[in-house]
């Protein structure tokens, strides 16, 4: 089928996507710009912020891929207090961001799962609830997630990593803290208590092929989820899956299928929300570009105090450690107009698939 035929088609099979997966050259440039045509005709050129949070790096697990596992004893582990964190809520919400983004290594203890709920209370207080707030602080009990989501908390996002099984073992270690059915339990109480739930896949990992990855875009839409993150894998040498960082894509070719992914779930799910993943500008100067131009419209700046971003390393050499919160604000206005695109401030940014769909619900 000529590539012109295949985008056209209003449904992709698997074999659809593989092909598109695989595109090179011109014939990827005309998936992005379809791509974009889509985006711009259902959501506009419109951009949200999520200011993030970046709350611990203390975790349980130890996957095989993670700067911060717990296994990695060269980490400095740290915690921002609540006062920390609501300084940098109000930083968010001075500057205009409409939403902040609490993320953690994972935890389920009673002093953690209570600390969050009295932050989300306490951020819906600044400016009587101006806020959206999104938690990324992984597998919770269906209890603790209606408890966060009764405190005021409405997205989660929760990644998969990998929606095959067999790839999720070979990055996770296989036992009780890392289970495969539980992750995907985990997602379904999500979307079953009402938050708008995003999930991810790092893209070029070893042992990754593109119909794996074909299989990811369907598990987004079989899921019906509201908001997604992609980027491309970095090894960490501190982790035993960095023994095989000679067996990746180059830089630039997990980039571009990164990008490919990006464009072919836009054509999927038209009118999800798509982060632009920090990951992405770590590989490229211009990888957040690149990945708004493909079809992302959400964008997380880091609002985390400096001195404990070098302690958040998923994985090295992380873009934006440095910058300052006001620096990044005025950077990306510049840079997001440079590519013909908008920053919504002051607004939630919520998933318009997911707000027609509780709409329909309603009525």
């Amino acid at each position: 089928m000529t590539l012109q035929h295949l985008l056209d088609k209003q449904y992709f099979e698997k074999e659809d996507i593989v092909q598109l997966l695989a595109t090179e050259g011109e014939e990827m440039q005309q998936l992005l710009q379809k791509a974009r045509e889509v985006k711009f005709a259902r959501l506009d050129n419109y951009v949200h912020l999520r200011g993030l949070i970046e709350l611990s790096n203390i975790c349980r697990k130890s996957c095989l891929y993670c700067g911060v596992r717990s296994d990695n004893h060269k980490v400095d582990r740290y915690e921002l207090t609540e006062d920390e964190v609501l300084e940098c809520a109000q930083m968010a919400h001075k500057l205009g961001y409409g939403s902040v983004a609490i993320q953690s290594g994972e935890r389920n203890d009673k002093a953690f799962v209570e600390k969050i709920t009295r932050l989300v209370k306490r951020i819906k207080e600044i400016d009587n609830g101006a806020l959206g707030i999104t938690l990324s602080l992984g597998e919770q009990s269906d209890e603790v997630y209606q408890e966060w989501f009764e405190a005021g908390a409405h997205r989660y996002l929760l990644r998969i990593e990998s929606s095959n099984e067999e790839l999720y073992y070979k990055i996770h270690p296989h036992d009780e803290r890392h289970d495969f059915a539980r992750r995907l339990a985990c997602i379904d109480s999500l979307l079953k208590i009402g938050y708008q739930t995003g999930t991810g896949v790092m893209v070029g990992l070893p042992f990754q092929t593109l119909d794996v990855l074909a299989e990811d875009l369907l598990f987004f839409k079989k899921k019906d989820v509201a908001m997604v993150g992609m980027g491309p894998f970095i090894p960490h040498p501190d982790t035993p899956l960095y023994q095989y960082a000679n067996q990746i894509p180059s830089a630039e070719d997990r980039m571009n299928l990164t990008l490919k992914m990006i464009a072919v779930l836009r054509l999927m799910m038209p009118e999800i929300n798509m982060v632009a993943a920090t990951a992405n500008q770590t590989v490229d100067p211009m990888g957040r570009e690149k990945a708004i131009m493909a079809g992302a419209n959400v964008i997380m700046p880091n609002m985390t105090p400096n001195e404990y971003r070098e302690d958040y390393l998923i994985y090295p050499d992380k873009a934006c450690v440095s910058d300052k919160p006001e620096e990044c604000y005025s950077c990306l206005d510049i840079r997001m107009k440079a590519i013909g695109h908008q920053i919504l401030y002051n607004a939630w940014g919520d998933s318009v698939a997911f707000t027609k769909k509780i709409s329909k619900l309603v009525n």
